[in-house]
């Protein structure tokens, strides 16, 4: 499942029963050869998608991890790219992996997203694979951060896929990985929080929407559709509302 380059056994146990920043920081080094890691093809749907509504000035890659993502998003802002993460290990990893692209500038950030350390100084922010790490009750809280952090009239995009049905295998290997998870919670500290199905897209539409977002659906056509006609995968895309403000480079909050 993870190939030769990827973590062992002992390694994945030892991240499970740790805190998720202290299992992150462990798995650091080989987290971009597990099926943890967005893929590439999904990151370049996104970039395509989300290139027409540009020009963008200013990007955050929210929860940016090993980096993965702030590669599309430097070719989306001409000016710079801020990847944030509250893992110190993940960051180091992507300082060494990510180099400048083009003529953005790119930061590494270590910070909590229920707490960024920005004032409005963006004009888009991405997030790819991270929702899974935050309770239900925990929605409100991000969605209020990510709109304070952008500019009027800036963007949060996040990519979503259709959920497996009870037909296919992952199916039962998302709800067994999610019970186990709660098992786990149940009986031990630090709690892991990594849940594949506890993101229902109704409710974060719902909060991207009572935080002040306008929010439109997009389709990504790369991913095809299911039998009954719906995508498989599609582009949200919350709009904070508010012409857009003028230019500043981004700076920490305080």
């Amino acid at each position: 499942m993870f190939g030769p380059a990827g973590p062992t056994l002992r390694e994945l146990t030892v991240q499970a029963l740790s805190s998720v920043e202290r299992g992150y920081d462990l798995l650091a080094p080989k987290f971009d050869h597990t099926p943890f890691r967005t893929p590439d093809d999904v990151l370049d749907a996104v970039a395509k998608a989300l290139a027409p509504l540009g020009p963008f000035a200013d990007g955050l890659d929210l929860c940016c991890g090993t980096g993965a993502g702030t590669r599309p998003l430097a070719g989306l802002c001409h000016r710079s790219v801020t990847g944030v993460d509250f893992s110190a290990g993940m960051l180091d990893v992507a300082r060494r992996r990510v180099p400048p692209a083009g003529e953005s500038r790119v930061a590494w950030v270590r910070g909590d997203a229920r707490a960024l350390p920005f004032t409005a100084a963006f004009d888009l922010v991405v997030s790819f694979g991270a929702f899974g790490h935050f309770l239900p009750r925990e929605l409100p809280g991000l969605c209020a951060q990510v709109h304070s952090v952008l500019r009027p009239g800036g963007r949060f995009a996040f990519p979503v896929f259709a959920p497996p049905g009870p037909a296919h295998p992952a199916f039962w290997l998302l709800l067994g990985f999610d019970a186990a998870m709660r098992v786990r919670n149940a009986l031990w500290r630090p709690p892991f929080v990594m849940y594949y199905r506890a993101l229902r897209l109704g409710a974060m539409i719902a909060e991207l929407e009572r935080a002040g977002f306008a929010v439109e659906l997009r389709v990504l056509p790369e991913f095809g559709r299911r039998a009954d006609g719906s995508p498989h995968g599609r582009l949200v895309v919350a709009r904070r509302a508010g012409p857009p403000a003028a230019a500043v480079s981004p700076r920490r909050a305080g």
